[in-house]
Protein backbone atom coordinates (compact mmCIF):
# COMPACT_ATOMS: atom_id res chain seq x y z
CA UNK A 1 0.00 0.00 0.00
CA UNK A 2 2.78 2.42 0.97
CA UNK A 3 4.76 1.69 -2.20
CA UNK A 4 1.67 2.07 -4.41
CA UNK A 5 0.74 5.41 -2.80
CA UNK A 6 4.30 6.73 -3.11
CA UNK A 7 4.63 5.72 -6.76
CA UNK A 8 1.19 7.20 -7.52
CA UNK A 9 2.22 10.56 -6.06
CA UNK A 10 5.53 10.58 -7.99
CA UNK A 11 3.83 9.62 -11.27
CA UNK A 12 1.15 12.31 -10.83
CA UNK A 13 3.79 14.96 -10.05
CA UNK A 14 5.84 13.91 -13.09
CA UNK A 15 2.71 14.12 -15.25
CA UNK A 16 1.91 17.60 -13.95
CA UNK A 17 5.52 18.71 -14.55
CA UNK A 18 5.56 17.36 -18.12
CA UNK A 19 2.23 19.04 -18.89
CA UNK A 20 3.53 22.25 -17.31
CA UNK A 21 6.61 22.07 -19.52
CA UNK A 22 4.29 21.73 -22.54
CA UNK A 23 2.55 25.02 -21.75
CA UNK A 24 5.87 26.71 -20.92
CA UNK A 25 7.23 25.61 -24.30
CA UNK A 26 4.02 26.71 -26.02
CA UNK A 27 4.14 30.23 -24.59
CA UNK A 28 7.88 30.50 -25.37
CA UNK A 29 7.45 29.27 -28.95
CA UNK A 30 4.56 31.63 -29.63
CA UNK A 31 6.79 34.48 -28.47
CA UNK A 32 9.41 33.56 -31.08
CA UNK A 33 8.22 35.21 -34.25
CA UNK A 34 10.85 36.08 -36.85
CA UNK A 35 11.07 35.89 -40.61
CA UNK A 36 13.83 33.26 -40.33
CA UNK A 37 11.63 30.70 -38.53
CA UNK A 38 8.52 29.15 -40.12
CA UNK A 39 5.15 30.22 -38.71
CA UNK A 40 4.13 28.14 -35.71
CA UNK A 41 1.11 25.92 -36.10
CA UNK A 42 -0.82 25.89 -32.83
CA UNK A 43 -0.54 22.53 -31.03
CA UNK A 44 -3.03 21.17 -28.49
CA UNK A 45 -2.10 19.05 -25.47
CA UNK A 46 -4.26 16.17 -26.71
CA UNK A 47 -2.02 15.89 -29.78
CA UNK A 48 1.06 15.79 -27.54
CA UNK A 49 0.04 13.04 -25.12
CA UNK A 50 1.87 10.39 -27.13
CA UNK A 51 5.17 12.22 -26.43
CA UNK A 52 4.49 12.23 -22.69
CA UNK A 53 3.54 8.54 -22.87
CA UNK A 54 6.85 7.68 -24.56
CA UNK A 55 8.78 9.57 -21.86
CA UNK A 56 6.89 7.70 -19.11
CA UNK A 57 7.44 4.34 -20.82
CA UNK A 58 11.19 4.93 -21.04
CA UNK A 59 11.46 6.14 -17.42
CA UNK A 60 9.48 3.07 -16.32
CA UNK A 61 11.90 0.90 -18.29
CA UNK A 62 14.76 2.58 -16.37
CA UNK A 63 13.02 1.38 -13.15
CA UNK A 64 12.65 4.97 -11.91
CA UNK A 65 9.25 4.13 -10.45
CA UNK A 66 10.21 0.82 -8.85
CA UNK A 67 13.68 1.37 -7.30
CA UNK A 68 15.16 4.13 -5.16
CA UNK A 69 18.26 5.63 -6.73
CA UNK A 70 20.79 8.19 -5.62
CA UNK A 71 20.09 11.65 -7.11
CA UNK A 72 22.91 11.49 -9.66
CA UNK A 73 22.09 7.98 -10.82
CA UNK A 74 18.41 8.82 -11.17
CA UNK A 75 19.21 12.07 -12.99
CA UNK A 76 21.34 10.10 -15.45
CA UNK A 77 18.42 7.73 -16.06
CA UNK A 78 15.98 10.63 -16.53
CA UNK A 79 18.26 12.37 -19.02
CA UNK A 80 18.86 9.13 -20.91
CA UNK A 81 15.09 8.57 -21.14
CA UNK A 82 14.51 12.11 -22.43
CA UNK A 83 17.27 11.92 -25.06
CA UNK A 84 16.04 8.56 -26.37
CA UNK A 85 12.42 9.79 -26.31
CA UNK A 86 13.42 12.84 -28.36
CA UNK A 87 14.86 10.74 -31.18
CA UNK A 88 11.95 8.26 -31.05
CA UNK A 89 9.44 11.10 -31.41
CA UNK A 90 11.30 12.63 -34.37
CA UNK A 91 11.56 9.21 -36.02
CA UNK A 92 7.84 8.49 -35.50
CA UNK A 93 6.82 11.83 -36.99
CA UNK A 94 9.06 11.27 -40.01
CA UNK A 95 7.85 7.69 -40.59
CA UNK A 96 4.19 8.68 -40.18
CA UNK A 97 4.79 11.55 -42.62
CA UNK A 98 3.21 14.08 -40.25
CA UNK A 99 6.41 15.89 -39.28
CA UNK A 100 5.11 19.02 -41.00
CA UNK A 101 2.19 19.10 -38.56
CA UNK A 102 4.57 19.31 -35.59
CA UNK A 103 7.13 22.05 -35.10
CA UNK A 104 10.56 20.47 -34.72
CA UNK A 105 11.69 23.61 -32.93
CA UNK A 106 8.81 23.20 -30.49
CA UNK A 107 9.70 19.55 -29.82
CA UNK A 108 13.38 20.39 -29.39
CA UNK A 109 12.55 23.22 -26.98
CA UNK A 110 10.20 20.93 -25.03
CA UNK A 111 12.89 18.33 -24.45
CA UNK A 112 15.51 20.95 -23.57
CA UNK A 113 13.15 22.40 -20.95
CA UNK A 114 12.45 18.87 -19.69
CA UNK A 115 16.18 18.13 -19.34
CA UNK A 116 16.59 21.25 -17.20
CA UNK A 117 13.40 21.02 -15.15
CA UNK A 118 12.72 17.31 -14.56
CA UNK A 119 15.73 16.55 -12.28
CA UNK A 120 15.10 19.70 -10.21
CA UNK A 121 11.38 18.95 -9.91
CA UNK A 122 12.16 15.35 -8.92
CA UNK A 123 14.61 16.52 -6.26
CA UNK A 124 12.15 18.92 -4.61
CA UNK A 125 9.30 16.40 -4.87
CA UNK A 126 11.26 13.77 -3.00
CA UNK A 127 12.50 16.28 -0.45
CA UNK A 128 8.89 17.11 0.37
CA UNK A 129 7.62 13.51 0.31
CA UNK A 130 10.40 12.03 2.45
CA UNK A 131 9.79 14.55 5.22
CA UNK A 132 7.06 12.13 6.21
CA UNK A 133 8.51 8.94 7.79
CA UNK A 134 5.56 6.95 6.42
CA UNK A 135 7.02 7.08 2.91
CA UNK A 136 10.54 6.05 3.90
CA UNK A 137 11.68 2.49 3.27
CA UNK A 138 12.89 0.71 6.39
CA UNK A 139 16.12 -1.17 5.72
CA UNK A 140 17.94 -3.82 7.74
CA UNK A 141 21.70 -3.89 7.11
CA UNK A 142 23.61 -7.00 8.18
CA UNK A 143 27.22 -8.17 7.92
CA UNK A 144 30.54 -6.36 8.31
CA UNK A 145 30.27 -3.71 11.03
CA UNK A 146 32.31 -1.10 9.14
CA UNK A 147 30.16 -1.31 6.01
CA UNK A 148 26.97 -1.44 8.07
CA UNK A 149 27.94 1.84 9.73
CA UNK A 150 28.81 3.42 6.36
CA UNK A 151 25.38 2.56 4.96
CA UNK A 152 23.61 3.66 8.14
CA UNK A 153 25.23 7.07 7.79
CA UNK A 154 24.43 7.26 4.07
CA UNK A 155 20.75 6.50 4.65
CA UNK A 156 20.67 9.14 7.37
CA UNK A 157 22.48 11.85 5.37
CA UNK A 158 21.20 11.16 1.85
CA UNK A 159 17.50 12.05 2.14
CA UNK A 160 16.98 11.56 -1.61
CA UNK A 161 17.08 7.78 -1.13
CA UNK A 162 14.14 7.87 1.26
CA UNK A 163 15.56 5.05 3.37
CA UNK A 164 16.19 4.58 7.08
CA UNK A 165 17.82 1.88 9.16
CA UNK A 166 15.40 -0.30 11.15
CA UNK A 167 16.24 -3.59 12.85
CA UNK A 168 12.66 -4.70 13.46
CA UNK A 169 10.06 -3.40 10.99
CA UNK A 170 12.15 -3.52 7.84
CA UNK A 171 10.92 -3.64 4.24
CA UNK A 172 14.13 -4.85 2.64
CA UNK A 173 17.57 -6.19 3.59
CA UNK A 174 21.11 -5.14 2.61
CA UNK A 175 23.78 -7.82 3.17
CA UNK A 176 27.48 -6.99 3.34
CA UNK A 177 29.60 -9.73 1.74
CA UNK A 178 32.84 -8.58 3.37
CA UNK A 179 34.51 -11.16 5.65
CA UNK A 180 31.78 -13.75 5.09
CA UNK A 181 32.17 -17.21 3.55
CA UNK A 182 30.28 -18.30 0.44
CA UNK A 183 28.15 -20.80 2.39
CA UNK A 184 27.28 -18.22 5.01
CA UNK A 185 26.36 -15.69 2.30
CA UNK A 186 24.04 -18.16 0.56
CA UNK A 187 22.36 -18.95 3.89
CA UNK A 188 21.86 -15.24 4.63
CA UNK A 189 20.37 -14.59 1.19
CA UNK A 190 18.01 -17.58 1.38
CA UNK A 191 17.02 -16.68 4.94
CA UNK A 192 15.77 -13.21 4.00
CA UNK A 193 14.37 -14.18 0.60
CA UNK A 194 11.97 -16.52 2.42
CA UNK A 195 10.18 -13.49 3.84
CA UNK A 196 11.18 -10.59 1.53
CA UNK A 197 10.79 -10.29 -2.23
CA UNK A 198 14.28 -8.85 -2.75
CA UNK A 199 17.66 -8.59 -1.05
CA UNK A 200 20.55 -6.23 -1.85
CA UNK A 201 24.16 -7.46 -1.61
CA UNK A 202 27.16 -5.16 -1.10
CA UNK A 203 29.99 -6.66 -3.22
CA UNK A 204 33.17 -7.52 -1.36
CA UNK A 205 35.14 -5.74 -4.08
CA UNK A 206 34.41 -2.09 -3.29
CA UNK A 207 36.88 -0.30 -5.59
CA UNK A 208 34.93 -1.18 -8.74
CA UNK A 209 31.73 0.57 -9.81
CA UNK A 210 29.73 -2.40 -11.10
CA UNK A 211 27.03 -0.09 -12.48
CA UNK A 212 29.33 0.50 -15.46
CA UNK A 213 30.23 -3.17 -15.89
CA UNK A 214 28.77 -5.69 -18.32
CA UNK A 215 27.33 -8.91 -16.89
CA UNK A 216 27.63 -11.92 -19.21
CA UNK A 217 25.27 -14.85 -18.84
CA UNK A 218 26.31 -18.48 -19.47
CA UNK A 219 22.92 -20.15 -19.40
CA UNK A 220 24.15 -23.72 -19.95
CA UNK A 221 26.22 -23.75 -16.78
CA UNK A 222 24.15 -21.16 -14.84
CA UNK A 223 27.14 -18.86 -14.26
CA UNK A 224 27.76 -15.15 -14.79
CA UNK A 225 30.94 -13.20 -15.42
CA UNK A 226 31.38 -9.49 -14.72
CA UNK A 227 33.51 -7.52 -17.16
CA UNK A 228 35.85 -5.11 -15.37
CA UNK A 229 37.71 -2.45 -17.35
CA UNK A 230 40.27 0.16 -16.44
CA UNK A 231 38.09 2.85 -17.99
CA UNK A 232 40.63 5.61 -18.54
CA UNK A 233 43.12 3.27 -20.19
CA UNK A 234 40.63 2.45 -22.96
CA UNK A 235 41.72 4.53 -26.00
CA UNK A 236 38.14 5.28 -27.03
CA UNK A 237 37.37 6.72 -23.60
CA UNK A 238 40.50 8.88 -23.72
CA UNK A 239 39.36 10.39 -27.01
CA UNK A 240 35.91 11.09 -25.56
CA UNK A 241 37.56 12.82 -22.62
CA UNK A 242 39.78 14.92 -24.94
CA UNK A 243 36.73 16.03 -26.95
CA UNK A 244 34.87 16.90 -23.73
CA UNK A 245 37.84 19.00 -22.55
CA UNK A 246 38.03 20.78 -25.91
CA UNK A 247 34.32 21.67 -25.94
CA UNK A 248 34.39 22.79 -22.29
CA UNK A 249 37.48 24.92 -22.98
CA UNK A 250 35.76 26.74 -25.86
CA UNK A 251 32.82 27.65 -23.63
CA UNK A 252 34.98 28.67 -20.67
CA UNK A 253 37.64 30.74 -22.47
CA UNK A 254 35.66 34.05 -22.54
CA UNK A 255 34.92 33.75 -18.80
CA UNK A 256 38.54 32.80 -18.11
CA UNK A 257 39.93 35.88 -19.89
CA UNK A 258 37.67 38.23 -17.90
CA UNK A 259 38.55 36.58 -14.57
CA UNK A 260 42.23 36.50 -15.52
CA UNK A 261 42.32 40.30 -15.95
CA UNK A 262 40.56 40.88 -12.60
CA UNK A 263 42.73 38.38 -10.68
CA UNK A 264 45.96 39.69 -12.25
CA UNK A 265 45.19 43.27 -11.20
CA UNK A 266 44.29 42.15 -7.64
CA UNK A 267 47.55 40.17 -7.25
CA UNK A 268 49.69 43.06 -8.52
CA UNK A 269 48.00 45.60 -6.22
CA UNK A 270 48.22 43.33 -3.15
CA UNK A 271 51.92 42.35 -3.25
CA UNK A 272 55.12 42.45 -5.27
CA UNK A 273 55.87 39.62 -7.65
CA UNK A 274 54.62 37.89 -10.82
CA UNK A 275 50.99 37.01 -11.51
CA UNK A 276 51.68 33.32 -12.08
CA UNK A 277 53.34 30.76 -9.86
CA UNK A 278 54.95 28.07 -12.01
CA UNK A 279 56.14 24.73 -10.71
CA UNK A 280 57.16 21.47 -12.34
CA UNK A 281 54.58 18.76 -11.63
CA UNK A 282 54.16 15.10 -12.56
CA UNK A 283 52.12 14.61 -15.71
CA UNK A 284 50.92 11.73 -17.83
CA UNK A 285 53.36 8.83 -18.24
CA UNK A 286 55.55 10.30 -15.47
CA UNK A 287 56.59 13.24 -17.69
CA UNK A 288 56.90 16.48 -15.78
CA UNK A 289 55.37 19.73 -17.02
CA UNK A 290 55.25 23.37 -15.91
CA UNK A 291 52.00 23.75 -13.96
CA UNK A 292 50.40 27.20 -13.71
CA UNK A 293 48.71 28.72 -10.67
CA UNK A 294 47.95 32.27 -9.69
CA UNK A 295 50.53 33.43 -7.16
CA UNK A 296 49.15 33.27 -3.63
CA UNK A 297 52.40 33.71 -1.61
CA UNK A 298 54.85 36.48 -0.79
CA UNK A 299 58.15 36.52 -2.66
CA UNK A 300 60.19 35.81 0.53
CA UNK A 301 57.94 32.85 1.36
CA UNK A 302 60.74 30.39 2.27
CA UNK A 303 62.15 32.67 4.97
CA UNK A 304 58.66 33.30 6.37
CA UNK A 305 57.94 29.57 6.51
CA UNK A 306 61.24 28.68 8.18
CA UNK A 307 60.65 31.19 10.97
CA UNK A 308 57.06 30.00 11.40
CA UNK A 309 57.99 26.28 11.64
CA UNK A 310 60.60 27.05 14.30
CA UNK A 311 57.84 28.56 16.43
CA UNK A 312 55.21 25.92 15.47
CA UNK A 313 56.88 22.48 15.23
CA UNK A 314 53.46 20.73 15.30
CA UNK A 315 52.90 21.98 11.73
CA UNK A 316 55.67 19.66 10.50
CA UNK A 317 53.71 16.56 11.56
CA UNK A 318 50.51 17.98 10.07
CA UNK A 319 52.25 18.48 6.73
CA UNK A 320 53.58 14.90 6.74
CA UNK A 321 50.04 13.59 7.03
CA UNK A 322 48.03 16.01 4.85
CA UNK A 323 50.75 17.63 2.69
CA UNK A 324 49.45 21.08 3.68
CA UNK A 325 49.93 23.49 6.60
CA UNK A 326 47.07 24.50 8.88
CA UNK A 327 48.12 28.16 8.97
CA UNK A 328 50.53 29.05 6.21
CA UNK A 329 52.34 32.40 6.89
CA UNK A 330 53.45 32.67 3.26
CA UNK A 331 49.96 33.36 1.90
CA UNK A 332 48.97 36.91 0.88
CA UNK A 333 45.58 38.51 1.52
CA UNK A 334 44.45 38.05 -2.08
CA UNK A 335 46.11 34.64 -2.06
CA UNK A 336 43.97 33.54 0.86
CA UNK A 337 40.81 34.44 -1.05
CA UNK A 338 42.07 32.74 -4.20
CA UNK A 339 42.79 29.54 -2.29
CA UNK A 340 39.51 29.55 -0.38
CA UNK A 341 37.60 30.03 -3.64
CA UNK A 342 39.97 27.68 -5.57
CA UNK A 343 40.42 30.45 -8.15
CA UNK A 344 44.20 30.07 -7.89
CA UNK A 345 43.86 26.84 -9.86
CA UNK A 346 41.90 28.53 -12.64
CA UNK A 347 45.24 29.36 -14.28
CA UNK A 348 45.60 25.65 -15.06
CA UNK A 349 43.22 26.17 -17.98
CA UNK A 350 46.44 27.22 -19.74
CA UNK A 351 47.76 23.70 -19.11
CA UNK A 352 44.52 22.25 -20.51
CA UNK A 353 44.99 24.39 -23.63
CA UNK A 354 48.52 23.03 -23.97
CA UNK A 355 47.29 19.44 -23.66
CA UNK A 356 49.13 18.83 -20.37
CA UNK A 357 46.08 18.62 -18.09
CA UNK A 358 42.38 17.80 -18.16
CA UNK A 359 39.48 19.56 -16.48
CA UNK A 360 38.85 16.48 -14.32
CA UNK A 361 41.49 14.01 -13.19
CA UNK A 362 44.01 13.18 -10.43
CA UNK A 363 45.71 16.15 -8.77
CA UNK A 364 49.00 17.28 -10.37
CA UNK A 365 51.56 15.85 -7.91
CA UNK A 366 54.86 17.53 -7.10
CA UNK A 367 58.03 15.86 -8.32
CA UNK A 368 59.13 14.87 -4.80
CA UNK A 369 55.81 13.06 -4.27
CA UNK A 370 56.45 10.47 -6.97
CA UNK A 371 57.83 7.80 -4.63
CA UNK A 372 55.16 8.54 -2.03
CA UNK A 373 52.48 7.31 -4.44
CA UNK A 374 53.83 3.79 -3.97
CA UNK A 375 52.13 1.05 -5.99
CA UNK A 376 49.45 3.51 -7.14
CA UNK A 377 52.05 5.56 -9.02
CA UNK A 378 51.83 3.51 -12.22
CA UNK A 379 48.06 3.93 -12.55
CA UNK A 380 47.73 7.56 -11.41
CA UNK A 381 50.46 8.76 -13.76
CA UNK A 382 48.94 6.96 -16.75
CA UNK A 383 46.40 9.80 -17.25
CA UNK A 384 46.49 13.59 -17.43
CA UNK A 385 46.12 15.34 -14.06
CA UNK A 386 43.03 17.51 -13.60
CA UNK A 387 42.13 21.01 -12.43
CA UNK A 388 39.53 19.34 -10.23
CA UNK A 389 38.90 15.73 -9.31
CA UNK A 390 37.17 13.25 -7.06
CA UNK A 391 39.28 14.06 -4.00
CA UNK A 392 38.48 17.79 -4.27
CA UNK A 393 34.75 17.10 -3.96
CA UNK A 394 35.10 14.37 -1.32
CA UNK A 395 36.58 16.21 1.62
CA UNK A 396 39.71 17.88 0.25
CA UNK A 397 41.81 18.89 3.30
CA UNK A 398 39.96 16.43 5.54
CA UNK A 399 41.54 13.54 3.61
CA UNK A 400 44.95 12.05 4.19
CA UNK A 401 47.45 11.69 1.33
CA UNK A 402 46.68 7.95 1.08
CA UNK A 403 42.91 8.54 1.00
CA UNK A 404 43.35 11.02 -1.86
CA UNK A 405 45.39 8.43 -3.78
CA UNK A 406 42.72 5.76 -3.23
CA UNK A 407 40.01 8.09 -4.57
CA UNK A 408 42.05 8.90 -7.65
CA UNK A 409 42.68 5.23 -8.44
CA UNK A 410 38.94 4.61 -8.04
CA UNK A 411 38.20 7.48 -10.44
CA UNK A 412 40.59 6.15 -13.10
CA UNK A 413 39.25 2.60 -12.91
CA UNK A 414 35.61 3.67 -12.98
CA UNK A 415 35.72 6.76 -15.22
CA UNK A 416 32.71 7.83 -17.23
CA UNK A 417 31.84 11.07 -19.02
CA UNK A 418 28.79 11.36 -16.77
CA UNK A 419 31.00 11.13 -13.68
CA UNK A 420 33.20 13.96 -15.01
CA UNK A 421 30.05 16.05 -15.39
CA UNK A 422 28.96 15.23 -11.82
CA UNK A 423 32.40 16.15 -10.43
CA UNK A 424 32.33 19.49 -12.27
CA UNK A 425 28.87 20.29 -10.84
CA UNK A 426 30.00 19.28 -7.35
CA UNK A 427 33.15 21.41 -7.77
CA UNK A 428 30.96 24.48 -8.32
CA UNK A 429 29.16 23.69 -5.06
CA UNK A 430 32.46 23.19 -3.21
CA UNK A 431 33.85 26.46 -4.55
CA UNK A 432 30.72 28.51 -3.76
CA UNK A 433 30.36 27.07 -0.24
CA UNK A 434 34.14 26.90 0.31
CA UNK A 435 33.84 23.32 1.55
CA UNK A 436 37.18 21.88 2.62
CA UNK A 437 39.09 24.75 1.04
CA UNK A 438 42.21 26.19 2.59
Amino acid sequence: MKKFLLNSIIVIVDLVVLIGIFYLTLSTRIGINTEYIPAFKQLSLSNFYFVIFIIFALMYNEKIYSLRFDFWQETKKILRSLVIAYFIVLAMLALAKISMDYSRLFITMYFLFAILIMPIAKRYTKKLIYRYPFFKKNVLIVGDEEQVNIFKKEYKDNWYLGMKYDEENYDTVVISSKNISLDAMNKEINKYLNTKSSVYVIPYVTNINFVNSNIMEYSNIRFNTIQIENKLLVKGNLWIKYIFDFIAMIFLLPIFFILHIIISIAIKVDSNGPVFFKQHRLGRNDNDFLCYKYRTMYEDSNELLQNYLEDNPNEVEYYKKFHKYQNDPRITRVGKFLRESSLDELAQIINVMKGEMSFVGPRPYMLNESDKLGKKQHMILKVHPGITGLWQVSGRNDLTFKERNDLEVWYIKNWSLWYDFVILIKTIKVVLLKIGAK
